[in-house]
């Protein structure tokens, strides 16, 4: 027995409270179901254009989670995810991801609905054997792919090598501002520019190459049904952030995605469907907490958001993904020139990013409470692991490590 408190090490949480990511898990649950409330959703069952049967690969956080929790509790699909994820034991704890999925599970169960996920490497043609065999099991077949997948690693199953990705800029050094989000201390931190093989690595690992294997692989095995969509996540950001985004190695990354995008979806128009890059708004993730300027900028984003109503966490914008892009009454996605979905719209309104660069200027830490939106960008870390989530007695002792009760 022990009580659980977030280990802490240079802006990086390195454990994880089983109770506290059910709770979180629960929480984005309830959520979706009073948007559907609200809105008045209707299920394929009931008529409606929607998602039937889902896969998520990269379900067990963030974007891909709230995909998951979306395309699940507010339209009734059935779905399977993959996520690889460190398995808690009675005396050790899992990743954040292990629990949340454990309480999906849970959550999919009680309400009737069918989910398998699998704790298995996305990357890995195995995998897809796996839910290829798995989705024919259920006689049905997936008319919504996500691609939520996020990994500093990326082992090529044709060759067998190992690739690593990298977040670096390109050409030139990139510093700024590094923010302790638990101390408000503000420090400089700079990032040295990719060298050798850092781009086609972090292209190798993060841009579009396993997506379009995916598909492929699924489009062969006859598992994606007619008018199936995929959608795939991205980042492009404000301008002060491209050295080390959109025009370091993770924007070459993105940049390949998108253009694989494009391949993706001429290969299911065929069939009547469709492929999308979703531009998403900047959160604080595990690696945005590590970058020059990023914790800052998105403090103080944070708070002008808040002040104008708009502010977005990851199941409030995939919530809205859902409703308002992929699944309207007329069918139609809105796109932006290049064809991609922008749910970031809200962060790059020009009036909030005249406000950002006003602020972010003047940010030193006698002011930083003030200026940056702290409770909840710390919020937000320490939910990420189960931590400072309302309900949860954290001087509890916790028994067993593997139970989320």
């Amino acid at each position: 027995m022990a009580v659980i408190k977030p280990m802490i090490r240079s802006n990086i949480c390195i454990n994880a409270h089983p109770a506290g990511c059910a709770k979180e898990t629960e929480n984005q649950i309830n959520y979706v179901k009073a948007q559907k409330a609200k809105r008045g959703t209707k299920t394929a069952k009931e008529g409606a254009y929607a998602p039937k049967t889902v896969l998520v690969l990269g379900c067990s956080t963030g974007y891909g989670l709230a995909s998951r929790i979306a395309a699940a509790f507010e339209y009734g699909a059935d779905t399977i995810g993959v996520s690889f994820e460190k398995e808690a034991t009675q005396t050790k704890g899992g990743t954040p991801g292990w629990y949340n999925n454990k309480a999906f599970d849970r959550a999919a169960k009680k309400d009737g609905l069918k989910s398998v996920t699998f704790n298995a490497d996305a990357f890995s043609d195995e995998c897809r054997a796996t839910v290829i065999e798995e989705v024919k099991k259920w006689g049905t077949k997936f008319d919504l792919v996500v691609y939520s997948l996020a990994s500093p690693v990326r082992t090529d199953p044709d060759t067998k090598v190992l690739y690593k990705s990298v977040i670096k800029p390109v050409g030139k050094v990139y510093g700024g501002p590094s923010l302790d989000m638990m101390t408000g201390k503000i420090g400089h931190m700079e990032a040295q520019p990719a060298e050798g093989d850092d781009i086609p690595n972090t292209v190798k690992v993060m841009g579009g190459e396993d997506w379009e294997r995916w598909i492929k692989q699924l489009s062969e095995a006859g598992v994606l049904a007619e008018g199936c969509r995929t959608v795939a996540y991205s980042y492009i950001g404000p301008s002060l952030s491209h050295p080390i985004y959109r025009d370091g190695t993770i924007g070459e990354a993105k940049k390949d995605l998108e253009a694989r995008a494009k391949k993706i979806d001429a290969a299911l128009k065929a069939n009547g469907g469709a492929a999308y890059v979703s531009v998403n708004k900047a959160l604080i993730t595990r690696s945005s907490s590590v970058i020059p300027i990023i914790c800052q900028y998105i403090g103080v984003l944070f708070k002008i958001m808040k002040a104008k109503g708009t502010h977005e966490g990851c199941i409030e914008q995939m919530e809205r993904l859902f409703a308002e892009r992929l699944y309207t009454a007329d069918k139609k996605v809105a796109v932006d020139e290049d064809g991609r979905i922008r749910m970031d719209d809200w962060e790059m309104d020009s009036a909030v990013q005249a406000e950002v660069d006003k602020i972010m200027p003047q940010v030193t830490e006698a002011n930083v409470n003030e200026l940056v939106d702290m409770d909840a960008i710390r919020h937000d870390f320490l939910a990420i692991n189960g931590f400072d989530i309302a309900g949860i007695d954290y001087e509890k002792d916790v028994a067993d490590m593997s139970a989320i009760d």
